[in-house]
């Protein structure tokens, strides 16, 4: 009799976890798969190639993850916080020391599993570091200097070891999300003022430090024509291609400037071009809204939640979200330079949606257990 009682509480605890399930959210995301995979598909030709099966497995395997990873208590993402980072920032050296390079850029670690950059899972694990770190602090200790200064190094040493792959857009996109955490934990605004104005002042010295093709990336950006057929190819033909949609679109397979390949690399950084060639504004303008409601979402699951660190984690996933979706759609329109941000869950690249949907996992587990308190 207690055997089948506990039998009972566990299946009521198990359905009661699937019914606390965010179903706009979990449907915005799957949405959003399947219009990237259309999309991949896109960009093979209209075949099932290498990028659409990869793409497509990548997506299975990760979505599945996320309802796995939805289902455990948002209390053992609390407690493994600082181990999560700690790894990463190992798995960061590794890939100084023994990673995979790649046209001059080694980010890659291999694991003989799979091609792991870690740069784009400190996105997560940082978030995840600093929100357990604000959780317990009191108000008065937020702002004082032992606080501040290592909550810097938190975020400085993941990205000082980033920069030096090089890889100056990741960096700075971690940079971005470590201090979305430190606004929403309560550093008086002031702080980031003074970081703005040091930022602007020091702008020039850090452009003299910047590599060659990073030099020539900023000169592209505010000048592309000067080098049509070189640096300013890509983004040239990226504009051509998303004004030539009109409002829309020219239709599924019908991408001139993809199909005749005068836009290289349209699966990555460059997959809401090829997108918007075909489906123009009107299919543009849906995208938005699908991204804009999982931010939405993501958002209101953290307003609800009991817990603090739940509450940072959200509010941060999301902003870095906006951040992440701002970024690449300003890059390939012309609007900032090209620095390698991927569009979330949308471009191509196991790394950056293993990160993407590990996020989305903790946030529906804050939803599904957002009564969990963490002391």
């Amino acid at each position: 009799m207690y055997q089948h009682s506990r039998l009972s509480n566990n299946n009521f605890n198990f359905f009661q976890k699937f019914k606390n399930f965010d179903y706009v959210l979990l449907a915005c995301i799957l949405l959003l798969g399947f219009i990237s995979l259309g999309t991949m598909y896109s960009t093979d030709g209209g075949k099932i190639l290498f990028h659409t099966k990869s793409h497509f497995t990548k997506l299975i395997v990760f979505t599945l993850m996320m309802l796995i990873i939805s289902f455990i208590n948002i209390k053992f993402w609390f407690l493994i916080g600082y181990l999560f980072y700690l790894i990463t920032v190992i798995l960061l050296v590794g890939t100084y020391l023994f990673g995979i390079e790649s046209s001059g850029s080694q980010r890659w670690i291999n694991l003989y599993f799979l091609n792991l950059q870690p740069s784009e899972l400190m996105k997560i694990c940082i978030i995840l570091c600093l929100a357990k770190y604000f959780h317990r602090m009191k108000l008065e200790n937020v702002n004082s200097i032992y606080t501040i200064f290592t909550s810097l190094i938190i975020i400085l040493l993941p990205m000082g070891l980033v920069i030096v792959q090089p890889d100056l857009g990741t960096s700075l996109l971690i940079a971005i999300t470590g201090l979305a955490v430190l606004w929403f934990a309560g550093i008086n605004h002031k702080y980031f003022i003074y970081t703005l104005l040091g930022f602007l002042i020091s702008l020039p010295f850090i452009i003299s430090f910047l590599k060659p093709y990073q030099k020539l990336r900023v000169l592209t950006f505010l000048n592309p024509d000067r080098d049509p057929l070189g640096a300013g190819y890509q983004i040239i033909q990226s504009k051509i291609a998303v004004g030539s949609g009109g409002i829309f679109g020219k239709g599924f397979l019908k991408g001139t400037q993809s199909y005749l390949e005068f836009l290289p690399e349209k699966h990555t950084d460059f997959i809401f071009t090829l997108f918007s060639e075909e489906f123009g504004f009107v299919g543009s303008a849906f995208l938005l809204i699908i991204y804009a409601l999982i931010i939405y979402r993501i958002i209101a699951i953290g307003a609800s939640s009991r817990s603090y660190f739940a509450k940072i984690f959200c509010y941060s996933f999301g902003v870095s979200i906006f951040f992440y979706i701002t970024i690449n759609m300003s890059m390939v329109l012309g609007l900032l330079p090209i620095v390698g941000s991927p569009l979330p869950i949308m471009s191509y690249g196991g790394s950056s949606m293993l990160a993407t949907m590990f996020g989305f996992g903790v946030v529906m587990s804050a939803k599904v257990h957002n009564q969990q308190a963490i002391a």
